[in-house]
């Protein structure tokens, strides 16, 4: 094939793979990971990439910290109306292409930026934001549930 052959050989593998995943309504599964996907824009998970290729986002290790903090009563009443996501003990990788913000109602993780941020461990109770733009490592050690939100 040539170059034009395959750029389309691709594109339908992309579209193939990703579109049941996307689509409004659709269940979301990956790694024993749950959740749904809303039809509306602004609350579908933007965070959530399937990426292929060599794009790289470069940030100082300032730029991936993870805020952890116990939430007030104002977010907790936010959080609720948001959608919620689950996942039992598993480790995978992460890239958020926004700033998610999120209440854990179950479980427990450790999560590691890549490039050498330090460990941050979640578990129930918790407010979590996560940089846009931030890569990491989630080490699920309790089944893990949240309510989340990207923007």
């Amino acid at each position: 094939l040539g170059s034009i052959g395959k750029m389309l050989v691709r594109g339908l593998a992309l579209i193939i793979l990703v579109l049941p995943a996307v689509s409004a309504f659709a269940p979301v599964s990956f790694a024993g990971c749950s959740g749904r996907l809303s039809s509306s824009l602004a609350q579908r998970p933007s965070g959530l990439s399937l990426r292929g290729g060599t794009a790289a986002v470069h940030m100082s290790a300032d730029d991936q910290k993870i805020v952890v903090k116990q939430p007030d009563d104002k977010e907790k009443e936010m959080a609720a109306s948001w959608p919620t996501w689950g996942c039992g003990v598993s480790k995978f990788p992460w890239s958020y292409e926004d700033r998610e913000s999120c209440l854990v109602l179950e479980g427990e993780v450790t999560v590691t930026p890549n490039g050498g941020g330090e460990p941050v461990v979640i578990k129930a109770g918790d407010w979590a934001v996560f940089p846009k733009g931030m890569s990491c490592t989630w080490d699920v050690t309790k089944a893990i549930k949240k309510h989340y939100n990207f923007g």
